[in-house]
C-alpha cells in the first residue's frame, strides 16, 4: 500500500533549524493515487468517531471518519495501539560531551553509538533537552521558579508544582535535586505534582527507577490533563517542557470562491485505506471558539501572515496551499488552566521550527522507526500507532490565545505574559558559564536557536 523510498540524513532525527526543503516521496507517501477513491458522499456518511470512543479498540476502526485532532490523539495515545501505548527507549547513561562539540557534533555522535534500537515492532526513541542536557537544563528551570517563588510567596506559602507529561520523571528529579541542594528551606516546602497527557502513558518504570522514592514531596496523578476537573486555588507553577508540540491539531482548508473555512476530516474504508476529506464548518464547538478567538487576536503578525496565503491561494479551490493547522487541543488546555488553575503561573519550552515538516500553515513532522533510526514521512495518514507527528509551536500565537483565555485582556497589552529564547532563558538562569559536563565541555554550547520559552 505505501512506498519506502528513504532520503536519510543525521540532522534530521533531531528538531535543528535550517531551511525546510520540500517532502520527498517517504514511508507512507501513499500510493493510493493508483485506486479510485470513493465517492465525498459516500466518505461523509461515514459515522463520527472520537478518540475517547476508541479508547478500549485493540484495532483502529474501520468505515469511519474522525476530526483530524482525534485522529491524532487516538494515533498517539490510544491505550492498545496508540504510539505512545509503546515502551520508550531509555537514555539512562548518554556519553559526555567533548569539550571543542557543539551541540549538532554531539547530537550526530550520540545518534552513531545509541541512535540505533534492535526491535522488531516500531518504537520510539526520543532525546529531549532533559535527557540531552542534564542536570542543568533542569537546574535552570528550578532556579527561575526558585527565584519568583522567593520574591512572591516566600515564607508564607508552599512552592507547589505541577508538570504536564512529565514522562519518567528525569526532569522532576533535577529539578527537586536543585532544591534540595541549594535551596533547602524551599524544599521543606515543596510539593512536587505529576499530570500526563493521557490517563495511560505513566511509565510502569516510573516508581521502579527511584525518581519518586528519592523525594517524598511528589505525587504521581494518573489522570489525563484533558479530564481534569478538580480546582486548584492555590498559586501554583505549571510546567511542560517539550510537550505542547505534541498537542493534536485540526486541519482547515478555505473555499475560496466563498472565502468560508472547511474543517478536515480522516475518513477509513474497510479496507483500512485512509483519506482526507474537508467539509463546511459544523457545530464542533472547539473549533468554533478558536476561530472566533483568532479573529479577536487581529494582530499585525496574523494579517501579514494571511496576505502571504492569499499570494498561495491563487490555484484551485481547496488546494494543499491552503492547509492550516490550528492547535485546537491547545485552547483546550488554556481553558483547562483558567477553569482549574486560575492562579498559576506558566512556564512552557518547545520548538518554533521543524526540520522536515509537512507543508502548510504549522504543519507537522511526522516521522516513524525503520531500523532503529526516526526517518520523515509525507503523511499524517498512516496507521494509528505507527508514526510520531509533532507540532512546530507559533509562541506569538500562543501568547495571545493565552492572554484572552486565561487573563481575559486584550491580546498583547500584558507584560506578564513573554517569550524569551531558549538561550537567553539559559544565560539568566543556567549559570552556562560556570557549568561544565565530567569531560569539561562549556554548557554554552547548549546553544538551541529555534527553542523558545513562554513565561507567565
Amino acid at each position: 500500500m505505501y512506498t519506502r523510498r528513504l532520503c536519510l540524513n543525521t540532522n534530521r532525527l533531531f528538531h535543528t533549524t535550517s531551511v525546510s526543503c520540500k517532502i520527498r516521496p517517504g514511508f507512507f507517501t501513499s500510493v493510493l493515487c493508483n485506486k479510485e477513491k470513493p465517492p465525498q458522499t459516500v466518505l461523509s456518511s461515514y459515522p463520527l468517531r472520537t478518540s475517547k470512543e476508541t479508547h478500549d479498540y485493540h484495532i483502529p476502526p474501520v468505515g469511519s471518519k474522525m476530526l483530524v485532532r482525534e485522529f491524532i490523539d487516538d494515533s498517539l495515545y490510544n491505550p492498545h495501539y496508540g504510539f505512545y501505548s509503546k515502551s520508550t527507549m531509555a537514555v539512562d547513561e548518554l556519553e559526555e560531551m567533548e569539550q571543542e562539540e557543539d551541540h549538532i557534533q554531539y547530537l550526530k555522535r550520540v545518534v552513531r553509538s545509541r541512535g540505533r534500537v534492535h526491535h522488531h515492532n516500531v518504537q520510539q526513541l526520543r532525546y529531549t533537552l532533559t535527557e540531552l542536557f542534564k542536570p542543568w537544563y533542569g537546574y535552570a528551570i528550578a532556579k527561575y521558579m526558585v527565584s519568583e517563588y522567593k520574591l512572591n510567596l516566600y515564607p508564607h506559602k508552599d512552592l507547589i508544582i505541577y508538570e504536564m507529561g512529565g514522562g519518567n520523571g528525569r526532569l522532576m528529579g533535577h529539578i527537586l535535586d536543585y532544591i534540595q541542594k541549594y535551596e533547602p528551606s524551599v524544599y521543606k516546602r515543596t510539593q512536587y505534582n505529576m499530570i500526563e497527557l493521557s490517563d495511560r502513558v505513566v511509565p510502569p518504570s516510573f516508581m521502579e527507577r527511584g525518581n519518586v522514592n528519592k523525594h517524598d514531596c511528589v505525587q504521581v496523578l494518573n489522570q489525563n490533563i484533558f479530564e481534569w476537573d478538580t480546582l486548584v486555588s492555590e498559586q501554583c507553577f505549571f510546567l511542560g517542557m517539550e510537550v505542547i508540540n505534541h498537542f493534536a491539531h485540526d486541519v482547515i482548508r478555505y473555499d475560496m470562491d466563498k472565502l468560508k473555512p472547511h474543517q478536515g476530516y480522516v475518513c477509513v474504508d474497510e479496507r483500512r485505506n485512509y483519506y482526507e476529506i474537508f467539509e463546511p464548518i459544523g457545530d464542533d464547538s472547539t473549533i468554533l471558539k478558536y476561530l472566533s478567538l483568532k479573529k479577536r487576536i487581529g494582530t499585525n503578525h496574523t494579517k501579514t501572515s494571511f496576505q502571504q496565503k492569499i499570494k498561495q491561494w491563487f490555484s484551485s479551490p481547496l488546494s494543499a496551499n491552503q492547509t492550516e493547522y490550528i492547535p485546537t487541543k491547545l485552547f483546550q488546555f488554556m481553558n483547562i488552566l483558567n477553569t482549574y488553575f486560575p492562579r498559576h503561573r506558566l512556564v512552557l519550552t518547545d520548538y518554533n521550527s521543524l526540520n522536515n515538516a509537512m507543508e502548510g500553515t504549522n504543519g507537522p513532522l511526522v516521522q516513524t522507526a525503520y531500523k532503529g533510526l526516526m526517518v520523515p514521512c509525507s503523511t499524517y495518514l498512516s496507521p494509528p500507532g505507527w508514526c510520531d507527528i509533532v507540532f512546530p509551536v507559533n509562541f506569538e500565537l500562543l501568547r495571545h490565545m493565552y492572554l484572552l483565555t486565561c487573563r481575559a485582556t486584550t491580546a498583547g497589552n500584558e507584560k506578564n505574559a513573554k517569550v524569551v529564547k531558549y538561550d537567553d532563558f539559559l544565560e539568566r538562569y543556567g549559570d552556562i558559564e560556570t557549568s561544565r559536563s565530567k569531560k569539561g565541555a562549556s554548557l554554552k554550547l547548549m546553544h538551541q536557536p529555534n527553542v523558545k520559552v513562554f513565561l507567565t
